[in-house]
């Protein structure tokens, strides 16, 4: 399983050898992860990443399918807040996209529609 300081760092176009940013982008990507709490998704204690070390199933343990989701969610708002687009529109797509996402995720939690997500 994937890194999840890597699976957001190739996105952002980061090589993953370079480890310049990684310090802004674990702040990030910690602030993400307290965000999914609130709406019940990740472990029930606090899930912190401190490297590359740490991979997905580290986060989410049980989950069996709909990872997807989640790895997007975090790597767009990781986006708009490290390297946020300077167009406006594309802006407004990625916001949409994730009030989506949010609800989405919220729904599949409180419907037991997702294979443990974290729970």
């Amino acid at each position: 399983m994937e890194s999840i300081l890597d699976t957001i760092k190739k996105p952002l176009g980061i090589d993953l050898t370079d480890d310049s940013f990684d310090g802004d982008i674990i702040l990030n990507i910690n602030t993400i992860i307290f965000s999914l709490s609130q709406i019940g998704i990740g472990p029930p204690n606090v899930f912190i990443v401190t490297s590359k070390d740490e991979i997905w199933t580290d986060y989410l343990p049980d989950v069996t399918k709909n990872l997807e989701p989640v790895k997007t969610y975090i790597y767009l708002k990781t986006k708009l807040i490290f390297d946020p687009p300077t167009n406006s529109t594309v802006i407004e797509n990625i916001n949409s996209t994730l009030k989506e996402l949010e609800w989405r995720m919220m729904l599949a939690v409180e419907t037991n529609n997702l294979v443990n997500w974290g729970d």
